[in-house]
């Protein structure tokens, strides 16, 4: 749980490092994702999902945005990043 919180704050920061608003908010059924709101590039999570749900939400999102691959970040992101862009190629 630990290394989730870590890497979802983490990814949280990248994201807003690329030019992300994060915005967490119940969203029902909904399972949130990357969208642009008013030219506002933003990805939404799912309060009422856990903690690693969330993380694949925002992984999703940043493995498939190329401005992600020069920003500095943990070897563990990069791993789960590549993981995460490796399914959806």
């Amino acid at each position: 749980m630990h290394d989730t919180l870590g890497l979802l704050e983490e990814a949280r920061q990248l994201a807003s490092d690329v030019g992300y608003v994060v915005r967490e908010e119940p969203l029902g059924e909904l399972v949130g994702g990357p969208c642009v709101v008013g030219g506002e590039r933003r990805i939404l999570l799912n309060l009422e999902q856990g903690p690693a749900e969330r993380l694949e939400v925002i992984l999703r999102a940043l493995a498939a945005d190329p401005r992600v691959e020069p920003e500095p970040k943990s070897r563990l992101l990069a791993k789960r990043l590549a993981a995460v862009g490796g399914h959806h190629r």
